[in-house]
């Protein structure tokens, strides 16, 4: 496979731009070689700029859940566009969005829009705490919330469940008031609502996107509800990267448990920049200016962004039936995957919900972030290239999760199991 405008692309790249991408994990630092770079999206392809084609299991990060290029949300964009790209003003198009997320999410009351899922968590959080009046929050090592300072964090050492800052330039100030618990283990939570009784919030992610795909356990989620209800503290279901992918009403659908507060983007999008964060009435009414906590943004609400996010979500309300479909397309790619593993004398550990799907090269289920730290780093990335030179364009890290689209077909699956046994017979 040649791929060299690929790397001239990257080399002229790496000269104006840090490590030559806007966001870190297209780097492929972590499986190694020279990220692809891409023309353009057909359905459930891409095309590089060598002319290569590839099989797409990463569909943007989540939002293309109809593939590249729908001829309906590509048709609702264009005539947004011709009305203009911005207003910085209410348009209808914002309200009909709402109305019909709220329609569907079941403890979503009202909702705002933003530009990104990073300002969705960053705004609930602190609409959390201006509701609560307090300071502390809980998150999960190995759940991803966007990169504000607040959430930057790494375990504290020792006992101590506070955190400390993951980066450089966020101030230990920032995250001394983040308090960091183990995924899918209620003692842990405990011990931080013993360490602290000032918890504004816990955050989570109901089903894991980024350490792969780990789904919260339901009677974990539901201890989560009773820890909140008993201390005063909101609960946050972080649904950037599962809403709309794993079910058309929400994590609450499928988990039984409520969340106070919610924060989405992705699918709602369309494709296009967009977040939001929405929940009960009387915490949304603390945000500005019907309220005190202040929450702003020039391109919230994009009129562009809003129909592009009409034109999707309104195809899955009345095309829910392809949730079944598209669980069905993951669950044979990953009975496929794993088929391939035994063969080759390896285990593999896989999940799927709805049109998410998560595998890792581990003998042991993984539940939580250290036990996807246990999975075969190295084989995933000979997999992942091996992968790539076969046409089919997984994401460039063990730790993100796969998405399938309507555009992706049964021959697409049998195409990729195909290439799987392949490439691991070699690896």
């Amino acid at each position: 496979m040649n791929t060299q405008s690929s790397k001239e692309a990257f080399s002229q790249a790496q000269e104006l731009i840090p490590g030559g991408v806007n966001s870190p994990v297209r780097a492929f630092s972590s499986v190694g070689g020279t990220p692809i770079f891409i023309a353009k999206g057909e359905g459930g392809h891409l095309l590089d700029i060598d002319g290569n084609k590839y099989i797409d299991y990463v569909q943007s990060w989540g939002p293309l859940i109809f593939g590249h290029a729908d001829e309906s949300i590509e048709n609702a964009v264009i005539e947004a566009v011709k009305n203009g790209l911005s207003f910085g003003a209410p348009t209808l198009a914002e309200t009909q969005l709402a109305k019909l997320v709220i329609d569907l999410i079941p403890s979503m009351e009202k909702i705002r829009f933003v530009s990104s899922g990073t300002e969705a968590v960053m705004s609930a959080i602190r609409l959390a705490r201006g509701f609560t009046g307090r300071d502390d929050i809980i998150k999960f090592k190995g759940c991803y919330h966007g990169h504000s300072d607040s959430l930057l964090v790494q375990a504290g050492s020792g006992m101590i469940t506070f955190g400390t800052p993951s980066s450089p330039g966020v101030p230990a100030d920032f995250t001394k008031h983040t308090l960091l618990a183990k995924y899918n283990d209620i003692q842990s939570v405990k011990k931080c609502f013993e360490d602290s009784n000032d918890i504004a919030c816990i955050i989570i992610e109901p089903i894991a996107g980024n350490m792969g795909l780990v789904p919260a356990d339901k009677d974990f989620l539901a201890e989560l509800r009773k820890l909140c209800d008993e201390n005063g503290t909101l609960l946050i279901f972080d649904e950037v990267m599962s809403g709309f992918r794993a079910t058309l009403r929400g994590a609450e659908d499928i988990t039984g448990t409520k969340p106070d507060l919610i924060t989405m983007g992705k699918v709602i999008g369309g494709g296009m920049p967009v977040g939001a964060f929405g929940g009960k009435k009387e915490i949304m009414a603390q945000l500005s200016p019907e309220g005190p906590v202040y929450q702003a943004g020039t391109l919230s609400g994009n009129p562009v962004a809003m129909a592009a996010g009409l034109a999707a979500i309104t195809k899955l309300k009345n095309k829910s039936i392809l949730y079944g479909i598209l669980e069905n397309r993951a669950i044979r790619l990953l009975e496929g995957l794993s088929e391939a593993a035994t063969e080759n004398g390896f285990s593999l550990q896989t999940d799927v919900r709805g049109s998410m799907f998560g595998f890792f090269f581990n003998d042991k289920p993984v539940k939580n972030f250290e036990d996807a730290c246990n999975s075969d780093a190295a084989r995933f990335a000979a997999f992942h290239k091996g992968m790539l030179e076969e046409g089919v364009y997984f994401a460039c890290s063990l730790y993100e999760t796969g998405f399938i689209s309507t555009a992706t077909t049964d021959e697409m699956i049998e195409e990729t199991i195909t290439a799987a046994k392949k490439v691991m017979a070699k690896i």
